[in-house]
């Protein structure tokens, strides 16, 4: 038996969805190689590879999803564990149990993980840098489920995506109660797959946000004054089958998204044509998150849907310098 049977019926509903073909190739695209696992995790402990954040010297803050762990893996592969969020007696998520999702650094090491309960435990948790008891600061609905986090230091903000409810939700990284920041059809889940917003970055000005129902990339702009209030949301790709989160290869808007149930990773153009780059037979085993730190590229793989032989890892590869 699967070992999160809502997420395989997910599953079956996304692969009704068809991917768009890909554009023609462009001169400008950078490239992907060399791709190698440098860490397995521990499937039957939870340690499916969820989320992850980049620390200066090249190791990644990676939030374990059903263990509800951040551990810290460096590029040799060698795995510490930061903090534990608490056991939810009785937490009840769309995906089974209590699950910690989103990580966003602070430039003084301190980490921001959200954390789905079912329950009032559900929200945005700090550990401070090196780890430690983790605190909550904030506190979102019970039914809420808040995926793809992201933070903008200069403003002191704090933006994740919710999944089920179709909201980006902004929060004062001081703490408190969220405010949902923006709505829409766009965000929304459908009836078919309850996932819908939930890989989240801000970059150049806005706040870019996947939809996983919908197999779509979004940017919101993020507005002037003091409220910076969502501008209207546009869509800048399509046909991004079971699309997590998602990181930018640099300055420009082209993007590298974790498409999970089709194991690829996909180059996204900024004119919203689309390639594949990296697939299983690279080592990818539903893909979550990706990050970039100047010529290395990271991929998260959760295995949450393989039932065979599920191999959770971090993958790195060489991504050559970006034109876009």
């Amino acid at each position: 038996m699967p070992r999160h049977p809502r997420l395989v019926a997910v599953a079956t509903a996304t692969a009704a969805l068809t991917l768009i073909a890909a554009g023609p190739a462009a001169g400008g695209d950078p490239t992907v190689s060399d791709p190698r696992v440098v860490a397995h995790f521990d499937f039957a402990a939870g340690q499916n590879a969820e989320n992850i954040a980049l620390e200066p010297d090249g190791s990644a803050d990676i939030t374990f999803a059903f263990a509800h762990q951040v551990a810290r893996v460096t590029t040799k592969g060698d795995t510490t564990i930061l903090a534990t969020l608490p056991e939810v007696p009785g937490a009840q998520t769309p995906v089974g149990g209590a699950v910690a999702l989103g990580i966003a650094r602070a430039h003084d090491g301190t980490l921001y993980v959200t954390y789905v309960t079912g329950k009032e435990e559900t929200g945005v948790w700090r550990i401070a840098p090196g780890g430690g008891e983790p605190e909550q600061i904030g506190f979102f609905p019970a039914d809420a489920f808040p995926n793809g986090l992201a933070l903008d230091e200069k403003c002191g903000t704090l933006y994740t995506a919710d999944t089920q409810l179709g909201t980006v939700w902004s929060l004062p990284v001081t703490g408190g109660t969220p405010t949902a920041w923006a709505t829409g059809a766009a965000l929304e889940p459908t009836e078919q797959i309850p996932f819908g917003a939930n890989g989240l970055k801000i970059h150049d000005g806005a706040v870019w946000v996947s939809n996983t129902a919908h197999a779509t990339l979004l940017r919101i702009p993020i507005g002037p004054g003091p409220d910076h209030a969502a501008g209207p949301i546009e869509t800048r790709a399509t046909g991004l089958t079971s699309i997590d989160d998602f990181t930018f290869t640099g300055h420009g808007d082209t993007v590298l998204a974790a498409l999970n149930q089709v194991d690829k990773l996909e180059l996204v153009r900024p004119d919203g044509t689309h390639k594949t780059v990296l697939t299983h037979a690279d080592g990818l085993d539903n893909p979550t998150s990706a990050a970039v730190r100047a010529k290395t590229v990271y991929v998260n793989s959760a295995a949450f849907f393989n039932t065979l032989d599920p191999d959770p890892n971090l993958l790195l590869a060489r991504i050559s310098k970006n034109k876009n």
